[in-house]
């Protein structure tokens, strides 16, 4: 006897539970609009889960997951390799700068953080250390498995259990609006120096390019160049978490290129296969990949899951960054991303707002209070646009593929939203 689906019996991730059944259901999206089971189409504002870069239902992405799926959707990654991870891994060889060659595919951003830790502190045991002490941004977000909860001190995902290893959170003093000044970069800066200095040697100093959960709060000009250097002179590894920031989000491939630099590891997930299908990577530098001859069990990386790497996620990975060029997205992100920043600056002279920033496709309106932004979010979903908010913030992320037009019209929605508030 089959059960009555009148009640959901899905049970969606941070979601209270007395709202799960007031959920919209979406059935079907094209480029930057979603359809609900109403027939009401939307603006997609936030890119499905912030992931889908190349836009909802491109034509060669589903090319390339239908070929691969009928020639061979997965094998064993401990057993054998394929062509699709193989050329997938040569291919971020050669967007990424300096040594960061050696590239180990996963499913998600969370177990890229689980990857991305296990290699670091590894990586002091093979060479006869024993650093363990991470350092990272009170606000920020590095998934919501075991360790990435570790990381964070935000509220809704902080950890209940005790670390693993030591952690120190390094908090921001200043407003978002105040950190973007040259003193806003240097308090920063003195902050990671002090905490550098302050206790045992640090494995690793784990940060995003612009903190996503933690505000959209875009950092400084020169704060991540400052921070490679604070990291070489105390012989610590810098890792970037470019989950939510890789592939053209912020108007360059990678968040850490507006700085011009190199990280020991990074982290990417989200935008890399556009949403079609689960798929993270991470990649580190020949050198430290080389020590794992001296890891003692297995004289390898002691991580993996059954279809990491897989075989049609690489191959939509590998269509995704041939659309990312050919449509010249990484440009489009730029181009869209200050003519909406522009457009949504005026808000800032509303007594309710207190902040609107941005960087590429990424932008964010600041409210006085949660209530405040939860009032654009739900005015906006009611004239058609699909935005987020979080703690007071209003986040906003549009495909990049979007539109001139598009962006004038969500320009437009989140206006009027703004204006309605009493």
């Amino acid at each position: 006897m089959s059960r009555s689906i009148s009640k959901s019996l899905l049970w969606r991730p941070w979601t209270p539970i007395t709202q799960q059944a007031s959920a919209l259901q979406i059935v079907e999206a094209r480029g930057s609009r979603i359809r609900d089971a109403e027939g009401t189409w939307y603006l997609d504002g936030i890119s499905g889960v912030l992931n889908a870069s190349c836009g909802h239902g491109h034509p060669k992405l589903i090319e390339a997951a239908t070929q691969q799926m009928q020639r061979l959707a997965h094998y064993d990654p401990m057993a054998a390799s394929h062509q699709p991870a193989e050329t997938l891994a040569a291919r971020l060889a050669d967007l990424l700068p300096g040594d960061l060659n050696e590239t180990c595919l996963v499913n998600s951003g969370s177990e890229g953080t689980e990857a991305a830790l296990k290699i670091a502190l590894q990586y002091w045991r093979n060479i006869g250390d024993d650093r363990e002490r991470v350092i990272t941004f009170e606000a920020g977000y590095h998934g919501s498995t075991f360790l990435g909860q570790q990381l964070s001190g935000l509220p809704f995902t902080v950890s209940d259990w005790t670390a693993p290893f030591p952690i120190d959170h390094v908090a921001m003093r200043e407003s978002p609006r105040a950190l973007r000044t040259a003193e806003g970069a240097e308090a920063l800066l003195a902050l990671f120096a002090q905490t550098l200095e302050n206790g045992a040697p640090a494995a690793a100093v784990m940060v995003e390019p612009l903190l996503g959960l933690g505000g959209c709060v875009v950092l400084p000009e020169g704060f991540l160049a400052g921070l490679r250097r604070l990291c070489d002179q105390h012989g610590t590894l810098l890792i970037l978490d470019e989950v939510f920031c890789g592939f053209g989000r912020t108007g360059r491939m990678f968040g850490f290129d507006h700085d011009g630099i190199t990280p020991d590891i990074v982290v990417m997930s989200k935008g890399i296969s556009s949403g079609l299908i689960p798929l993270a990577a991470v990649t580190v530098t020949s050198a430290i990949k080389e020590t794992f001859k001296n890891e003692p069990v297995a004289q390898g990386l002691r991580y993996g899951h059954t279809t990491g790497g897989h075989a049609v996620a690489s191959a939509v990975a590998n269509a995704v960054l041939g659309v990312i060029a050919e449509e010249k997205l990484v440009e489009n992100s730029a181009i869209q991303g200050a003519r909406m920043l522009e457009g949504l600056q005026a808000l800032q002279s509303h007594p309710k707002i207190t902040d609107v920033r941005g960087l590429g496709l990424i932008v964010a309106i600041e409210a006085d209070c949660p209530a405040s932004a939860g009032a654009i979010a739900e005015t906006a979903g009611r004239n058609g646009l699909l935005v987020r908010h979080e703690r007071g913030v209003v986040r906003i992320a549009p495909p990049l593929t979007i539109t001139t037009d598009e962006t004038l019209e969500l320009v437009d929605k989140l206006s009027t939203a703004v204006g309605l508030l009493g």
